[in-house]
């Protein structure tokens, strides 16, 4: 199977036609219109410091319902014991450099270049990159990212300097997208703490057509902090 080579204009050719190991397209650019454009057809850039852009329609495709989220025994009672606090959207810049510095569980090292940073800050920006901030104390304990899109949020990294803490920042946002009746969190690829939070495979072709139902809603853009409703009552009681 070819690897298609990107240009000047703001094509991707079909997600079907991507390499076993879900690679699509090389090339090409982080500008927004393009990022977006990769986003409405379930396509992500993945690539380290020193490659050219890479492009990537996984099969199948790791996502997470934000109501099938799973919430063990022992996380919640690390919720009731109230060490985390959230904020949505106020620390962009600090939730995306932590992601590249202190990484995933599981990820050896860093794919989020500068020119990545510098690519979802301007999605931040315009009111399509969001981040949900994780604090103990005054301590920015855990965090994650990601771009959102008609009723799909697709994660794109998380981080946690405390224990539990991106595992709490991921259940905050599924509690927030559930009650904005969000379609799907995009997780992209296998990871096993991401599964014991009830994420799940589905073909390639079940996310395309996911996401293009999802995106009959419109995208909620704009700073995400307005709603405070959510963040005020955390933890849930239907955490508990």
């Amino acid at each position: 199977m070819p690897i298609f080579r990107l240009g000047k204009e703001i094509l991707f050719p079909p997600v079907s036609l991507a390499m076993e190991n879900g690679l699509l397209a090389v090339g090409g650019d982080l500008s927004p219109y393009r990022l977006l454009e990769a986003y409405r057809q379930g396509i992500f850039p993945w690539y380290s410091n020193g490659d050219p852009i890479l492009w990537w329609a996984p099969h199948p495709r790791f996502i997470l319902f934000p109501r099938e989220i799973v919430i063990s025994r022992s996380m919640k009672q690390v919720l009731k014991q109230k060490r985390f606090s959230m904020t949505l959207d106020q620390h962009f810049d600090d939730v995306i450099s932590a992601c590249g510095t202190v990484g995933r569980p599981a990820q050896d090292g860093t794919w989020i270049t500068a020119g990545m940073e510098e690519a979802y800050c301007i999605l931040h920006e315009l009111g399509y990159a969001h981040s949900v901030e994780v604090w103990c104390g005054e301590k920015l304990a855990g965090g994650l990212y990601g771009v959102s899109l008609g009723g799909c949020f697709f994660g794109e990294s998380m981080f946690s300097k405390e224990k539990n803490a991106f595992k709490a920042a991921l259940i905050f946002l599924a509690q927030l997208l559930g009650n904005l009746h969000f379609t799907l969190i995009d997780c992209q690829v296998y990871t096993s703490h991401l599964a014991s939070l009830g994420a799940r495979f589905v073909p390639r072709k079940t996310f395309s057509s996911l996401i293009r139902k999802s995106f009959s809603v419109a995208t909620l853009r704009g700073d995400w902090s307005a709603h405070r409703e959510i963040a005020d009552k955390w933890p849930l009681e239907d955490c508990f």
